[in-house]
Parts: C-alpha cells; sequence; structure tokens
C-alpha cells in the first residue's frame, strides 16, 4: 500500500460529528495553540488499525507523504507507523545488531526532519517517548545524544520542546532519571501551560518509576521557581499529607 492509499482510506472514514468534538478538544479556534489544525474526525483506534495494517508493508520513504497532510489523525498514522518501524529494530535481540543501530538512526533522523509536524500534544505525546526516549536508551552511530537533545529544547518550536521533556517518560521507564532531571530544570519557566503539565508530569513519572527522593530533592531545589500546575502534577502520586506540604511552600 501506497501513502496516497492511506490517506484516500483515511478520509473515507470521516466523521463531521466526532469532527467537531476534535476540534474543540485540540483547540483549534484562532488564538489557541492547536489553531489551524484540520481534524477528519477519526477516532485513535481506528488510527492505530491502519498502522497495524500497513506498518509492515510500507516503505519508510512513504511516510513523509502522511507526516506532511492537513490532516491530524494523518499524520497521527505516519508518526505510530515510525513507532512501529522503530520498536521493530529495537528489540532485546537487536538492540546492537550493526543493520538495526542504522535503521533506528535512520528512522529518528526523520522524526526529527519531520519534529514541527507533530504540531499538538497528542502527537508528540504518542510518538517522542518510544522514538526519541527509546533511541536515548540504545547504541547509535548519530553522535551526542545530549545535543540532539539540546536542538530540540533550545529551538522556538514549542512541539520540539515538548519532544525534549516528553521523551524521557521512556527513560525514566527504562531506570535512567539524568535525562528527566536534566530537562525538567531546562524547562521549567517555560511560558506555556502545556509545558508546565509535560514537566510536571515527567518529573511525576521520574518519581514513581525510579526514586521519590530524587524528585523530593528537585523540588526542595527548584519548588521557588515553578508554576503551580507543574507542582500539581509533579506530587500527584504523593499521600495527602505530603501534597499539602508541598503546596504549602
Amino acid at each position: 500500500m501506497k501513502a496516497s492509499e492511506i490517506i484516500q482510506h483515511m478520509e473515507s472514514l470521516h466523521d463531521e460529528e466526532q469532527r467537531q468534538v476534535l476540534m474543540r478538544f485540540f483547540k483549534t479556534a484562532e488564538g489557541d495553540y492547536g489553531y489551524g489544525d484540520q481534524f477528519l474526525g477519526i477516532r485513535v483506534p481506528q488510527t492505530r488499525e491502519v498502522v497495524r495494517q500497513v506498518a509492515g508493508d510500507l516503505p519508510l520513504d512513504e511516510v513523509p507523504q502522511l507526516l506532511m497532510c492537513r490532516w491530524h489523525e494523518v499524520r497521527l498514522c505516519g508518526f505510530l507507523i515510525l513507532v512501529a518501524l522503530f520498536q521493530k529494530q529495537a528489540t532485546k535481540r537487536l538492540e546492537n545488531d550493526g543493520n538495526a543501530i542504522l535503521h533506528r538512526d535512520e528512522i529518528l533522523e526523520m522524526y526529527l526532519e519531520y519534529a514541527e509536524r507533530a504540531n499538538n500534544w497528542d502527537l508528540v505525546d504518542m510518538s517522542a517517548p518510544k522514538i526519541l526516549g527509546h533511541w536515548l536508551m540504545l547504541p547509535t552511530q548519530l553522535g551526542d545524544k545530549q545535543q540532539v537533545l539540546d536542538r530540540l529544547a533550545f529551538s522556538s518550536n514549542l512541539w520540539r520542546q515538548r519532544m525534549s521533556i516528553v521523551c524521557t517518560w521512556k527513560t525514566s521507564q527504562m531506570g535512567d532519571p539524568s535525562w528527566c532531571l536534566r530537562y525538567a530544570e531546562i524547562h521549567l519557566c517555560h511560558p506555556h501551560d502545556l509545558m508546565h503539565k509535560a514537566v510536571g508530569w515527567m518529573l511525576r513519572e521520574m518519581g514513581k518509576r525510579i526514586s521519590m527522593e530524587l524528585l523530593r530533592d528537585f523540588l526542595s531545589q527548584h519548588i521557588q521557581q515553578m508554576s503551580r500546575t507543574t507542582l500539581r502534577y509533579a506530587i500527584e502520586k504523593m499521600d495527602v499529607a505530603e501534597r499539602q506540604y508541598w503546596m504549602g511552600l
């Protein structure tokens, strides 16, 4: 199947009522972060089913046509295909395989090239941990991994910035807190609410999966800098008494 056929199939799944719901949910009105985004009204499980059917057959060089599509759900399909292709090359057996490393790096480079096409939080959140975050924990031939993430973190694009922190969901899941702590600190004073939520969420996940003491240390050092939204998200898994303590500082 070609990308053009996937787009044609997904367009046939258009649901006007659901499209209106999604446009409100993803803040597409003028002045909102999702302004101008266009939807078909396809639910995520439907998109995942398309991915399941085509991911094994679609050549990598067809994926950019999906990522450049005006339809939000088609772009999601493209990013989820990249996720599926990356995961196929990132099994335990293939972690150190030379060809798999080259394939993973190629997928990662494509992901970064089209990063700004992930222009809403769901597109970032469903792809960054499983591609970029996993890549950080695997062998690569692309050089300094921190430089790759820094270019995202210090870019002027909100979605690239969000990638740099949300991808640490995977690194924390795999036992390395350093990525989360570094990029949480970098983004701590970010002006956008979507980043406040992302930073708090990643800190919470790091604390839950690795060390609550590391989370408490981070809060002790930075609580005066972080937004209340970030703090609320970060302490969500603590008991009531401890949450009240932190919120009272």
